[in-house]
Formats: structure tokens, C-alpha cells, sequence
């Protein structure tokens, strides 16, 4: 397992990743406009290229033997007013493919977004999940993420209720983030 970060070359790639993270959260409970309607404006290349171009954010990559397999995003500094921290970073997205889920791209992900957050001297690693993602919400109270809130929005024409899921930086051993090889645990 190869970790690495995204360049502007990867706006296309995390473009369908972005896609393909709505299209399988979402598609069970949303009807195909709504759906629609939010992957054209959230996760376009062209959005995807802006979001690159973010100097608060940073995108990692999951590859294995060259085939890109996950990525995760990263913003630093940003926080909702549950989240009790002085320099938080939020794991704003997370995703592997399911071809590969359970063969370790998730926990390498994870690992090295707790390293780089350690890294960068972070208090507080955040997230939010749909409260009906329950296999998400099992990996992450796995990393020791507690729910600290809820947030509410609006897609499309329905009501969406996230849980607010947080956890310190110093429960972890920060690892060299610079090595970007990790060890598929499973």
C-alpha cells in the first residue's frame, strides 16, 4: 500500500472518487435528480481542482501496485463550535473503493491522516458522518472517534441529520508522515 498526496493531475480521479463517495452513502435514500443535481456541483474536476488548489486542505491517495484505490481529504484550522480544539483538522472525506474495502486502504488511510494531522502540531482530528452510514460510523468509533454533536442540512429535498465525530491528536504515537508507504494492516 502506497500513500501518497494529490497533485492537480488528480482533480479527474478524485472527481469520480468524490462521485462514487455520494453515489454509495446517498443512492438508497435520494432520488436520482437530487443526486444529480449535488455531484454536479460538489464534485466536478473542475471543483475537485479548486479544492486541490486549497491551501488549507490536503489530499492523499491510496494506491496499490500503481491502481488508485481511496483518497482522503484534509482541512486544517476549520472546526463546528462542538469541536473543542485550538488547531483542528477535518477528515472531510474518506473513501475506498469497494472492490477494496477490507483489504486495508481504509486503515492505511486513516493512519497516515493521523500521522500528517500529528505532524502539523494538530490538537483535534474531526469528522462528520451520516447518521445512517453505519459502516462508517463502526470504523470510526474503531479509531477512537466519539459522536460530540449533530449537524443538519438539506439534499435536495430532503433532511439529512450527520453526527459530529471528534478525537484528541494525543491519544496517538505521531509516526514520520514523510515516509508515504504504510503497511497494509490486514
Amino acid at each position: 500500500m502506497h500513500i501518497r498526496v494529490a497533485t492537480l493531475h488528480d482533480a479527474a480521479l478524485l472527481a469520480e472518487f468524490g462521485a462514487k463517495t455520494f453515489h454509495d452513502t446517498f443512492e438508497a435514500d435520494n432520488t436520482e435528480a437530487d443526486m444529480a443535481s449535488y455531484l454536479a456541483t460538489a464534485f466536478s474536476p473542475d471543483v475537485q481542482a479548486r479544492e486541490l488548489q486549497d491551501e488549507s486542505s490536503t489530499f492523499l491517495i491510496a494506491q496499490v501496485d500503481g491502481a488508485k484505490v481511496g483518497y482522503a481529504r484534509l482541512r486544517f484550522g476549520e472546526s463546528r463550535p462542538c469541536i473543542d480544539g485550538r488547531n483542528p483538522v477535518e477528515i472531510a472525506r474518506l473513501y475506498v473503493d469497494r472492490p477494496w474495502i477490507g483489504r486495508g486502504a481504509g486503515p492505511a488511510l486513516m493512519q497516515t491522516s493521523l500521522d500528517l494531522a500529528a505532524h502539523k502540531g494538530c490538537d483535534v482530528v474531526w469528522l462528520d458522518v451520516w447518521e445512517k452510514n453505519y459502516r462508517a460510523l463502526a470504523f470510526y468509533a474503531k479509531w477512537g472517534f466519539e459522536v460530540v454533536g449533530e449537524q443538519h442540512f438539506l439534499l435536495g429535498t430532503d433532511l439529512q441529520n450527520d453526527l459530529l465525530m471528534a478525537r484528541p491528536v494525543s491519544e496517538m504515537r505521531p509516526r514520520s508522515p514523510g515516509s508515504g508507504t504504510q503497511e497494509d494492516p490486514s
